[in-house]
Parts: C-alpha cells; structure tokens; sequence
C-alpha cells in the first residue's frame, strides 16, 4: 500500500492554523468537565447532595439548560453538573464570563450550530475502532463549528475587548486545523465519499477501473445487441449476478452466446445470465480493483482515525473549552430573561466580623430579590396568558397590544420581592413569624442567591447585590425522618445538623429551618440556644428559621445574634411576605386558625391557656408597639405614595402645556402659510383684474374717437378705483382690537388668554409698568403681557366706544353676510390629550352612559371634549350620541375626523 498524499496536501494547504500556538500539553481549565455538584462545594457527597436537593438546585439547573446551544451543555445543566467556583477568584471569573457573553449577545448570538458531541467517536478511534466517513465528516465540522466561535470572539469588531473573559478560555486551545485539513482533502463531506486524491494507489485504482469498465460495459453491450437481435431475448439486457457483470438471454437461445458461462437463472428458469468469454478477464479485473479501492479506503480511513487518537488530549481539552463557552452564552441568556444583575462577592470579611461589634455597614445587602424557580414559573405562566391573549385578539380582530411587563407586575401568583440586609458583625439570623409567612422561602433565595453567584450566574434583584462567598453552603430543610435508619422526625432533624457541625468553616452558610422542632419546648429552646451560639463562633453566617420565641431575646445578650421577622397584616389575617429586619414576629397561630374557619369555642379556651403560659400585660405590650410600627409604616408608605402621586400629575401639567405650547406654534406657521398663500392669490387676481382694464381699454382706444376719449377714461379709472377699494385693506383697527388695546383687566375677573389656547383664566394681580398681567389657570400661574388676554364680555363703555367708531368691512363679491359679524362662542384649543379624552371602550352602555355623563359635568365651560366609544356593536355609540344631543352642557358634537367613526367631538358650553 502506498503512503497518502501527506506532502502534496502539505504543499496545496499551507496556511497557518487559526491560533500560531498550539500547546502539546494544555493548561487544565479552571473547571473540569464534567464535575459533580458535591465535589464543587468540597462537602461529603450525602450532605452536600442533599443540601443541593433541598435548595432544588437541580429545577433551578433545568432552567438554565433552555438556554444552551449545544448537547454537551445541555447535558451538563440537566445533570446539575455546571461549574461552580472553588475560589472567589473563579467564581469571578465565571461571573466576568458571563458579562462578557452578554456584551456579545448584544451584537448578535453566536452559532453553535454545527458543534456536534464527538465524544464518543474519539473515544472509538482511541479504542482502535476504524471510524466512518459520517463520523470523520462530524469531527471535521465540529472542528470548524469551534473555530468559527473563537473567530467570532476574537475578529468581532469592538467586541474583542468586551469578550476578554471569553478569550481566556480558548486562548491555549489546539484548533486541530491541520487535522481538520486532512479530512477536508481527503473526504468530500457533501457526498460522504472518499476522494481520489486521498491517496496515489487509490487514485491510479479508480482511474484503472474506470477504464476497465467502459471496455467492459461496450463489450457487454455489444454482447446483449446480438443477442437481441438473435430474438434471444425482448429487449438487450446488461446486469450483475454474483459480483460479476453479464447479460441476459433466454435458455433456448444459449447458444447465442459463444464459450459463455451461466451465472445465475430467473425464478422460472426461462432466462440465463451468461457472462461471454471475452468478459471473464475484465470481470475478473474488476473484482481485483474493487477489493483493491476498498483495500486503499480502508487504509485512508485508518491513518484519519490515528490522527484523531493522536489528537484524543487536545481535542477534549478543545470540546471543554467550547462548552465552557456556552455555558457562559447560557448563563447571560437565562440572566437577561430573569432581568438579573451582577452580584458583587465580597471575599473579605467586615473587621466587626473578628470583634464581634456591631456595624452599620451591610455583610448581605439584597434588595428586591425574587426566587428563581418561582419568577420562573410565574413568567412561564404570564407567557402562557399573554399567547393565549394575542391569540384571541388577532382572531377577534382587535388587535390590542399587550404590555408584558405591566401584566407580569399585576399577577397575584408573581412572587412577592424581599430585601435581605445583614450587618456586619451579625453572624445568626433568627427568623421568627406564623406559617406560610415566607420564612423558609426567603432562607432558600438567600442560600439559591449563594450558589448562583458561585457560579457566575446574575440574581433576579434590584440595584447592586452583595453578599460574601461561602465556601460552603449547608442546608437542613424539611423533613428527615427515616424508617428504613429508625430515625423520628427530630432524630433525623438533629442527626443532620451534627453533621453541618461537623464540616462548618469560618466562611461557611448554614441554613436551619424550624431548628429543634419536635420535642418538647423547653429542651428544644436550650438545645436552640447552644448550637446558634456555637455557630455563631464557627461559621460565616447561620440563617434559622423558629417559632421559640425565647431565641429572639440571645439578641439582648450577644452582638452576634439578630432578630427578622415575617410581616402578618393583622387586618386581613395574611402574610405580605416582606422580612422586617430588626424585629421579632408572632406565630398568629390562633389568628390563623380563627381566619380558616376553626370552632371560636377551641379558639377561646387556646387563648385562655395561652395567657396563662405568657404574662398579660408583657404580651400586650408588644403587640401595641407591633401594631404602632406597622401603621407607622403604613403612614410613611401612603405619603410617599401621595408625593410620587402629586408629582406625576405636575409633570403630566407640564407635559400637557408643552404639548399645547408645541401644537400652538405649529398653528401660527400653518396659518402664516395659509394667509401668504391666500395675499399671493390676492394679488394675482388683482393684477389679472387690471391687466384686463388695461386690455379692454386698448382695444376700445383703437376704435374710440376724441370726443369719446374722455369717458373711456372715466370708465377705465372708475374700474381700477372699484378694484382698489375692494382690495386695500382698512386704515385702522377694528373698534373690538382697539377696545382690546384699552382694556384694562381687574383681579379676580375671568379673562380669555390667547396664548393658552384662549382658554379662560383667573386674574391674579393687576397690570404694572411693564403692562404684564399675572392669571391662574387651572394649578399654574403664568405672566402675561396684558394685549394676550381679552375680556370675557364687553363692557358699555367699550361698546359705545366700538359702536361711534365702527369701520365698514370690505367684503368679497361672492359673500353675503352682514358687515357686522356676530358675537361666536370661544372654545379651547381642539388638541386632543389625555385630560380632554373620555374612553368608553370595553364599558357596558349604561356604565359607558354614566361615566360620560360625570365627565361632561366636571369639565370646565367653553373646553372641548374627544369621546372615544369605538364603533363595536354600535350600542355604546349610539347612547353616546343620545347623551351628547340631550346634554344641557352640550352645544354642539360632530365626528373626530371623516375616517375615525370611533371618537366624537362634545363642544361643552
């Protein structure tokens, strides 16, 4: 067998592979893939497991696997599997990845599309198993796919620099591009085949047997035309019968085929397949070649298949690599859908923190933290309702947009966020309020919060985050009771905790929920107290969960310790879920029960032995100052509601009078260019006019004798006086502009203000020096010059004064009106905004009927109103119009414009 073509490929291929460095050895990844959940978090694999179970991190990874490009990360994430930080500094890194992922994504996703898992097929070529055509082609794309990726990271503009964390993962990366040529030169991937250039026994193989096969296909079909013409056989006939070509021929007519061999025979006997004489040789040379080729295919296959095992190291190193990559890529697209933020780790501990004082710096500063898996399923669900919405409004014909995020804020199942402040120098959290309060969720977001940033993934909150890295993060949540080890609820409960004891660091997070629940009070108090304060020497942070009231007074006692409790409304008897730092909570379990429809006979004789348990007046003390703190909270939330509210309506003001301000001035340059257009209309009517005098008089001049000369030109001149008067405009105000000059307004008097749309306003302070008028309109005061305002009705001075001093108007030829025009109803300007619009859609008729009939009498006189009613059915329109014809208020309505039949215009007097 003759060696591959290797120097000719060496010498048509010999650009530089991707990266000029290749390692023989690559640098281990800061993560190792795959790597179990237990050994991440360095804890044995039973406690940490289930820790992980418990904070049900594996439904959060699930998640997270939607967001991957290929099947390796896909698996990684169902498996649970994904890379979380050993060190601060990887956990960093893993969180710089993924704001480098979403810088990119910005520019657009990258392509992972033709990244296949070939895991198996190098673990087949190590194996010594000869691997396919398909199999080399999916090794040679893969190969590609990866490159493609790190070209994109590296060549993408300006996002080479914003993908730097990125870069670092395949920077010592082994492209196999010299590989991936090999296979390139060797195998046509389109078609699956095996090129004749692979090799030079292969290629003079193929090009003897091409050969050959004409010779014989001509001297078999000149073998099968005898025969047909012999009447041997319907029609000529050339085929194959084992491995060997031959024609056809009946069996009484074998004759016609000299010195041939039969082969094989029709199932009824009546045909032969005969192979001639002269095409034993060429058949026999065609089995040789073609076991030959195969020989040489073989071969080729075998020297790709070495290569690929040659390469097992730097390939695996190469698929852990990219798969880090999406990994990263998956990490900031489940961190987008979430609106998550970037947490910050803090890896040093606060100096109260070896002291044990108290400090008004944060340790766990979070605010507005959603849990995952709930906004998960809330989102999932508010998706679902906005489809199935879109769906009814596009076949319905409506066509209303809806607003996502709107609607997803308004759900009630959309989880409640919850802020989460821990001093420094606190190193146990004691969580006291009733059941189904939000304890034990807001304990697990805490412990998720934990895990997430580990592994670089962004928390669902507000503003900056932080907390600290822990290096572990245990849990003892629910029930541990076991039958199959003899363990009761409490033994398997205390069992678990021995074991967080026994593994627990200085930067370790433990949460406990219901510590020492399940035995008696008393015993459970004491043991409660001695391990929350040997945890408070030995770990980071301990988070727990109790309805021992006893344990919310170690605070008293000791720095270390610091009270929450779950906010109860005693008003609606249910939890608002928010975490009220600082404070201890009552259990409100009688209140609960009371609220679900428990016998108030049970309720009293509980209370009775519950006052005998707990000293009156101390337990009234406490829920008096309860009480006064939440009303005082309620007080402080509704003034702030109250300001946000006032100044929402001063800009919605300010925004409404820009937009008049802006829709004015558009007035004045649309009327500026009405009235050029209509004097430059004017004017050439007018020189129409007298060049037409001017025409006539000439042609009158030629045949007009001397004595008729004289009143030509009377005539002519009378024409141009008449043309003239009718068209110079009046020498000197109007009696109304000059009344207007005069006025003088006085405070408290309702005057028109041009400049608002002469709409009416309040004089508040006379005229001085400057002629400027100060008038209210509505909540704004503004300065006018005292020529923008008019009053609202003419005086008798002012109308004796207009009466002596009247100018007839000049009127065209075409009007008839009187040259005194009557007094009009002045109405605000007809700008629709959302102050002047009344909606009626979606509004049954008589409470369409209703709303509109209270906003028609509590607008102000000479405004105009837009009623939007749609057009529908027809019946909210048609009451509309009935109120708006009978309404006293009402002096005109008409359509909005021609083509909108859904809105009508009210002119309210």
């Amino acid at each position: 067998m003759q060696a591959l073509h290797l120097n000719r490929f060496v010498s048509i291929n010999n650009s530089p592979p991707f990266f000029s460095i290749h390692r023989t050895t690559p640098k281990p990844l800061l993560r190792c893939f795959p790597i179990s959940s237990s050994s991440q978090l360095g804890s044995p694999n039973s406690l940490q497991s289930e820790t992980l179970q418990a904070l049900e991190w594996d439904s959060l990874c699930a998640q997270l696997s939607r967001f991957t490009s290929t099947s390796l990360g896909r698996g990684v994430a169902q498996r649970a599997t994904i890379p979380i930080g050993n060190t601060p500094e990887e956990s960093q890194k893993l969180l710089d990845q993924t704001t480098a992922a979403i810088s990119v994504m910005d520019s657009g996703p990258l392509d992972f599309s033709q990244f296949q898992d070939i895991t198996e097929i190098v673990d087949s070529a190590v194996s010594g198993t000869l691997l396919t055509v398909r199999e080399l082609c999916a090794v040679r794309r893969t190969l590609i796919a990866a490159r493609a990726v790190a070209e994109r990271l590296t060549h993408g503009g300006d996002s080479s620099e914003r993908s730097a964390a990125l870069l670092e993962i395949i920077e010592d990366c082994d492209f196999q591009f010299e590989l991936e040529q090999k296979i390139g030169f060797c195998i046509d991937c389109n078609l699956s085949t095996i090129l004749d250039r692979a090799s030079e026994d292969l290629e003079i193989i193929r090009s003897e047997r091409k050969q050959n096969m004409e010779n014989l296909d001509a001297l078999l079909k000149a073998a099968s035309t005898r025969v047909y013409q012999g009447g041997g056989i319907d029609k000529p006939l050339v085929t194959k019968r084992r491995s060997r070509f031959c024609v056809g021929v009946r069996a009484s007519h074998r004759h016609l085929i000299k010195g041939g061999v039969v082969l094989d025979a029709s199932s009824s006997g009546a045909t032969y397949f005969m192979e001639p004489g002269d095409a034993v040789e060429l058949n026999n040379l065609e089995v040789m070649l073609s076991n030959s080729e195969k020989e040489e295919e073989v071969a080729v296959l075998s020297l790709l298949t070495s290569e690929i095992a040659e390469s097992e190291r730097e390939i695996r190193y190469l698929l852990d690599c990219i798969l880090a990559v999406d990994l990263a890529f998956a990490r900031a697209g489940y961190s987008q859908w979430m609106n998550g933020v970037c947490p910050i780790l803090t890896s040093e501990w606060c100096t109260a923190a070896y002291s044990g004082e108290a400090s008004d710096s944060l340790l766990v500063d979070i605010e507005g933290i959603r849990h995952p898996l709930l906004l998960g399923t809330a989102k999932r669900d508010v998706s679902n309702i906005i489809k199935s919405k879109r769906e009814n409004s596009s076949k319905s014909g409506e066509g209303n947009a809806v607003d996502k995020e709107r609607f997803s804020e308004s759900q009630p199942d959309y989880p409640v966020p919850i802020n989460i402040k821990v001093r420094c120098g606190t190193r146990v959290v004691v969580i006291s309020g009733p059941n189904t309060g939000g304890k034990t969720a807001s304990m697990k977001t805490l412990g998720v919060a934990s895990l997430m940033s580990k592994a670089g993934l962004y928390l669902p909150a507000l503003n900056a985050p932080k907390l600290p890295w822990f290096d572990l993060v245990l849990a003892d949540i629910g029930d541990h009771q076991s039958l199959e080890q003899s363990l009761s609820t409490f033994s398997g409960h205390i069992s678990r905790i021995c074991k967080i004891l026994e593994v627990t660091s200085e930067r370790s997070l433990v949460l406990i929920d219901e510590i020492c629940s399940g035995t008696d009070p008393s015993e459970g108090v004491a043991l409660s107290a001695s391990i929350l304060r040997y945890l408070g020497s030995r770990v980071n942070l301990a988070i727990v969960t109790t309805h021992y009231a006893d344990l919310s007074r170690l605070k008293e006692n000791d720095s270390r310790f610091e009270n929450a409790a779950m906010e109860f409304c005693l008003k609606t008897l249910q939890p608002t879920y928010q975490i009220l730092w600082g404070s201890t909570g009552d259990s409100n379990a009688l209140s609960i029960a009371r609220s679900i429809g428990f016998d108030s006979g049970i309720i009293e004789r509980a209370q009775i032995w519950l006052d005998k348990l707990r000293p009156e007046m101390q337990q009234e003390r406490r829920g008096l100052l309860y009480q006064s703190l939440v009303e005082e909270r309620g007080r402080l939330e509704a003034q702030a509601g109250e300001a946000a509210s006032l100044h929402a309506e001063i800009m919605e003001i300010y925004n409404e009078l820009q937009e008049e301000a802006q829709e004015l001035d558009k007035r004045v340059v649309d009327l500026m260019a009405q009235e050029t257009q209509q004097v430059q209309q004017d004017v050439k009517a007018v020189k129409s006019a007298f060049q037409s005098v001017l025409q006539d008089f000439d042609n009158q001049l030629r045949t007009t004798s001397t004595e008729q000369l004289n009143a030509l030109v009377k005539k002519a001149e009378t024409r141009i006086a008449s043309i003239a008067e009718a068209n110079c405009p009046a020498p000197s105000l109007s009696g109304r502009e000059t009344n207007m000059v005069s006025y003088t307004p006085e405070v408290g008097e309702k005057v028109h203000v041009k400049s608002l749309g002469d709409k009416l306003a309040t004089v508040v302070e006379a005229p001085g020096d400057d002629d400027a008028v100060l008038v209210q309109y509505g909540k704004i005061k503004v300065r006018v010059n005292k020529t923008d305002i008019r009053a609202t009705r003419v005086t008798k001075k002012s109308s004796s004064s207009s009466s002596t001093r009247r100018i007839k108007r000049q009127v065209r030829p075409m009007d008839s009106e009187s040259a005194i025009e009557k007094p009009k109803e002045v109405y605000g300007a007809r700008v629709q905004t959302s102050r002047n619009t009344v909606d009626l859609r979606g509004m049954r008729v008589e409470e369409a009927a209703l709303h509109l009939s209270t906003a028609l009498s509590a607008v102000e006189p000479q405004s105009v109103v837009f009623v939007v009613h749609g057009t529908g059915t027809g019946a909210v329109k048609q009451r509309t119009l009935e109120i708006l014809g009978k309404h006293p208020r009402v002096s005109k309505y008409e359509p909005e414009s021609a083509t909108n039949f859904g809105c009508t215009v009210a002119y309210v007097k």
